[in-house]
């Protein structure tokens, strides 16, 4: 088997949607003659946005997996803060004082190009340990962390490797980047990594047609090796017959559920609103959050006077998620309102498609989001203002009984998107 290098940041016990992508394709590479070897960050060091230690069992027992220790400077904010670090950018979290903002203003100018940089010395002198003692000739790297590509362009100058840069997310288009306070001095920095990481590349994956086109167009040089590979959902994942699972949940309950985190720039209030109209022109209706949510939102709810039809659930494991999803009448996603969101594409759309259950897209109509689910999904897609819409949707997917088998699906299994990575591998 050919041996090939994978640099990521955020594996198991790491929960969250970074750590799904490569769990999932290092689980199919070896069906297609590829061993991986997985270098990531202890999580003693680590700095994580949950643990779902459920996903250690998915690690394929053939895989090789490295780790190294690295510095962790938010540990200092969760000292001062006596709370959890916070999400990627400070992304979902309110400015509240002076504190907060010279934590961000610091995050923005001094961390470049994030605060997880401290892992970079470690995971390169290990890295260059491993391509000598296993031979490698390819090493993939996927971001975020987007620090985690600066690793790869030294090992790209000191070894003749194949380099896959293989981003989830923008790199300085990133949204919450307009929350930090950025001097210009950084912002060119920032630029000037992100202009060298892609250029260095042998091969750039992206996650969505948007994100392409921003490279594209910043980089026309760079274009011709810049490819989509979308994240996807795993078949194993969703097994059960659905039929059973469905039967769990009381004839008469109709239950519409969001699953994942939600913060501040998701746009809820039309929904809520929809929602509270439909609560009352007909019983029997259930609003379910399940990850972590925004306290705004739960504010909201009890202003509506729906909390007696509304349950929030924190974070759980991801098999948890699932069965959440199957469990669902009706499954929200939400699109947040920020820059640049039509290029939005989460693990979390590809399994709510796999459920097969109506799916109510609050985004932009003309995202990438919005195609996916039009093309494979009972659907409405509408904008966060449109009430009525929704409403009419609760209703119509309420009755709605699926009974078409969309093969066309099937191009987004992890083990078919993992195919896609062994052909660039072997290119």
């Amino acid at each position: 088997m050919k041996k090939v290098l994978i640099i990521t940041y955020y594996w198991p016990p790491s929960g969250g949607s970074g750590v799904q992508r490569w769990l999932k394709f290092s689980k199919y590479l070896p069906e297609f003659g590829i061993e991986p070897i997985i270098l990531t960050v202890d999580p003693e060091y680590a700095t994580f946005p949950g643990s779902d230690f459920t996903l250690e069992k998915e690690i394929h027992p053939s895989i090789t997996v490295y780790k190294t220790r690295a510095k962790n400077p938010l540990e200092l904010y969760q000292k001062i803060r006596n709370k959890p670090a916070p999400q990627s950018g400070f992304s979902g979290e309110k400015k509240k004082g002076l504190l907060d903002k010279i934590f961000r203003f610091i995050r923005g100018n001094v961390f470049l190009p994030d605060a997880r940089i401290g892992w970079n010395p470690y995971a390169y002198s290990k890295a260059k340990e491993l391509i000598k003692k296993h031979g490698i000739e390819t090493v993939i790297i996927t971001s975020p962390p987007h620090s985690s590509q600066l690793i790869g362009l030294r090992l790209k100058k000191e070894f003749p490797i194949q380099l896959i840069a293989d981003l989830r997310d923008p790199w300085t288009e990133i949204f919450y980047n307009k929350e930090l306070f950025r001097t210009k001095w950084a912002e060119r920095q920032d630029a000037n990594m992100e202009k060298l990481c892609l250029e260095n590349a042998d091969q750039i994956v992206v996650v969505s047609d948007a994100i392409k086109r921003s490279f594209s167009d910043k980089y026309p040089d760079i274009q011709n090796k810049i490819v989509v590979i979308p994240n996807g959902f795993d078949e194993a994942d969703f097994s059960m017959e659905k039929s059973v699972v469905l039967s769990e949940i009381p004839s008469k309950e109709k239950v519409i559920s969001y699953v994942g985190n939600l913060g501040e720039q998701y746009p809820i209030d039309g929904f809520l609103k929809a929602f509270s109209n439909r609560v009352n022109s007909e019983k029997g209706w259930k609003l379910r959050f399940v990850g972590n949510c925004h306290v705004g939102v739960k504010n909201k709810v009890e202003n509506l006077n729906l909390t007696k039809q509304v349950e929030f659930i924190p974070y759980v494991d991801h098999a948890a998620a699932i069965q959440f999803m199957l469990k669902s009448t009706i499954l929200l996603l939400i699109i947040p309102e920020v820059a640049d969101n039509k290029g939005i594409l989460t693990g979390k759309l590809f399994e709510y498609l796999a459920t097969r259950n109506p799916i109510l897209l609050i985004g932009p109509t003309d995202g990438d989001a919005a195609k996916i689910v039009n093309e494979h999904a009972f659907s409405a897609v509408v904008d966060s203002h449109e009430s009525e819409k929704m409403y009419n949707f609760m209703l119509l997917a309420s009755t709605h009984i699926n009974k078409e088998q969309d093969n066309s699906m099937l191009k987004y299994t992890r083990k078919n998107l993992a195919k896609e990575f062994v052909q660039l591998i072997q290119a």
